[in-house]
C-alpha cells in the first residue's frame, strides 16, 4: 500500500480572500452613501424647518432678519403667534372644513376603488374588458376639463358651495387611478388560494374582506396616501367648488394674503400645520407606501 504525502491547500472562503483594502473600501463606501443620504433628508427639511421657526417668531423679528438667527438669540421664540391662530375663527374653522373634506373623499375612494377592482380582476361580467378601458381612459382627463360644467351641474341640484360637492368632485376624479392601481395589484394574488378559499365556502364579500384585503394592504394603504395629500392640498378645486363657510385651509390662507397681505403671524402657523399633518400621515405609513409602490416590481 502506497501513502502519498503532501501538504493540504487550505480552505479559503470568500470573506478571507478579500484584501483589508476592500473591507476598509466597502466600509467608508457604505458609510460616505449614509451621510449623503442623511445630507440630502436634511436639505430637504430645510423649508419645514424655517417655517416652524418663523412660526415661533413675533413678526417684527420676522421682518428684521432671517429665522437662522434665532441660533443666535433663541428667546425669541414665542408661541403668540399659535395663539392668534386659534382664535382666528376662519383659520380654524377651515381647518376642519379640510378635514371634513380629505377624510371623506380619502374613505370613499380607498373603499369604493377597492370593490371596483376586485371585480374587474376577479369577478366575470358581461363588457368587463370594455368597461376597464373606460375607466383607463379617464386617467387621462384633465382635471381643468370638468371644472365648469361640474359647477353648473352642482349649482342646478344645489351642491354648488357645499362640502359634499367638493367630496363628490374629489372622489369622481380619484376612482379612476384607485381603480386601475388596485385591479393591477388585485390580479397578481394567486388563483389557487382564492379557489382554496371558494371551497372552504367563502363568498365574495367574505372572500374579499378576510383574503383580497389584508394582502393588498401596501397597495390600499399608497392609495389611501395619495388620495389625502392630493385633496389636502388642493386649491383648485376648493376655490371653484367652495363659498367662505365652507373654506379649506388652502383657499383660507390664500384669502389672508388678499386680504391683509403682510399678516405673518396668521399666515405662518397656518401654513406650517397645513404642511405638517400631510408630512406626518406619509410618515406614520411609510412602510405600506414603499411596498405598495413597488409591488409587482419584482417578481
Amino acid at each position: 500500500m502506497t501513502h502519498t504525502t503532501g501538504k493540504v491547500a487550505p480552505v479559503r472562503t470568500a470573506g478571507a480572500r478579500r484584501s483589508l483594502a476592500a473591507r476598509v473600501s466597502e466600509a467608508l463606501g457604505g458609510a460616505l452613501v449614509q451621510v449623503l443620504l442623511v445630507l440630502v433628508g436634511l436639505f430637504w427639511l430645510v423649508p419645514t424647518i424655517g417655517l416652524l421657526i418663523s412660526s415661533l417668531r413675533a413678526p417684527e423679528d420676522m421682518s428684521a432678519s432671517g429665522w437662522w438667527k434665532v441660533f443666535d438669540q433663541p428667546s425669541q421664540l414665542t408661541f403668540d403667534s399659535y395663539r392668534k391662530l386659534l382664535e382666528n375663527s376662519d383659520i380654524t374653522h377651515s381647518l376642519v372644513n379640510t378635514v371634513l373634506i380629505t377624510v371623506p373623499a380619502t374613505a370613499l375612494v380607498v373603499v369604493i376603488g377597492s370593490l371596483a377592482g376586485y371585480a374587474f380582476a376577479w369577478m366575470d361580467f358581461p363588457g368587463r374588458d370594455w368597461w376597464f378601458l373606460g375607466v383607463v381612459g379617464l386617467l387621462v382627463v384633465p382635471v381643468q376639463v370638468a371644472l365648469i360644467p361640474i359647477a353648473e351641474l352642482f349649482g342646478n341640484i344645489g351642491l354648488f358651495g357645499t362640502v359634499f360637492g367638493v367630496i363628490l368632485f374629489h372622489t369622481g376624479f380619484g376612482l379612476p387611478f384607485a381603480v386601475f392601481l388596485l385591479r393591477n395589484f388585485f390580479a397578481q394574488i394567486p388563483r389557487e388560494l382564492l379557489e382554496a378559499a371558494r371551497l372552504d365556502g367563502a363568498g365574495e364579500l367574505r372572500l374579499f374582506t378576510r383574503v383580497v384585503m389584508p394582502l393588498g394592504g401596501p397597495a390600499i394603504a399608497s392609495l389611501g396616501i395619495f388620495q389625502f395629500l392630493w385633496v389636502w392640498n388642493d386649491m383648485l378645486v376648493a376655490l371653484v367648488f367652495t363659498k367662505s363657510g365652507t373654506q379649506p385651509i388652502t383657499v383660507a390662507l390664500q384669502t389672508q394674503v388678499r386680504q391683509f397681505g403682510n399678516n405673518i403671524d396668521v399666515l405662518a402657523p397656518g401654513a406650517f400645520i397645513s404642511m405638517v399633518i400631510p408630512l406626518a400621515v406619509f410618515f406614520v405609513f411609510q412602510r405600506q407606501f414603499v411596498s405598495g409602490v413597488m409591488a409587482g416590481a419584482v417578481k
